[in-house]
């Protein structure tokens, strides 16, 4: 099992700035991919960023040139830089594992608990 701590969400005014991170832990034999979701009232669950093993990584159309994802592998850890904030950001941000956990090498999908990032004057 593979439990996921986030942090950094909170309020920001608009154009501010956010950092959010996660930390996965538990029987964790590797990780496939890290990434970041986000949803608003009323909206389906969005794919905001995300990084794979070898460090590519994906953005939502909407988080390009102002987010920015990083992983530590050493320590299981995944970051979202959030700049230039909008109010339209405003959402609960859910980081997202894909991990390997066992010998007989299945990925499964783990959710943390998520995060509200409110974005507001």
């Amino acid at each position: 099992q593979v439990q996921l701590v986030e942090s950094g969400g909170g309020l920001v005014q608009p154009g501010g700035s956010l950092r959010l991170s996660c930390a996965a832990s538990g029987t964790i034999f590797s990780i496939n991919a890290m990434g970041w979701y986000r949803q608003a009232p009323g909206k389906q669950r969005e794919l905001v960023a995300r990084i794979v093993t070898g460090g590519s990584t994906n953005y939502a159309d909407s988080a390009k040139g102002r987010f920015t994802i990083s992983r530590d592998n050493a320590k299981n850890t995944v970051s979202l830089q959030m700049n230039s904030l909008k109010p339209e950001d405003t959402a609960v941000y859910y980081c997202n594992v894909i991990a390997v956990t066992s010998t007989r090498g299945f990925a499964y999908n783990y959710w943390g608990q998520g995060t509200q990032v409110t974005v507001s004057s």
